[in-house]
């Protein structure tokens, strides 16, 4: 079975600086990350595909870097200049081409962004 393992999250301050990471256990056509916090749908923050092809959404362009090291199956995501409102769980996604199969999912990791 397909699975996504998560780390890196933690707390830190307004303006800081945090990366997270996902391995997968095999090769996935694109990888990402969406964020869900208390109350809220979960959105999907950033993809980025085994070519390089990146998306964000529009709260964290400029700020959030999206990038893979298909080697190791691995989708970074490096976070900079957090706000309070960047707090949320970020669970890590991945899906073949063409959406072929089911999505996989990691088990989420905390990021907090607070005083």
């Amino acid at each position: 079975q397909v699975q996504l393992v998560e780390s890196g999250g933690g707390l830190v301050q307004p303006g800081g600086s945090l990366a997270v990471s996902c391995t997968a256990s095999i090769s996935i056509y694109v990888m990402g990350w969406y964020r869900q916090a208390p109350g809220n749908q979960r959105e999907l923050v950033a993809t980025i595909t085994s070519a390089g092809s990146t998306t964000y959404v529009d709260s964290v362009k400029g700020r959030f870097t999206i990038s893979r090291d298909n080697a190791k199956n691995t989708v970074y995501l490096q976070m900079n200049s957090l706000k309070p409102e960047d707090t949320a769980v970020y669970y890590c996604n991945a899906r073949h081409r063409f959406g072929l199969g089911s999505p996989y999912w990691g088990q989420g990791t905390q990021v907090t962004v607070s005083l």
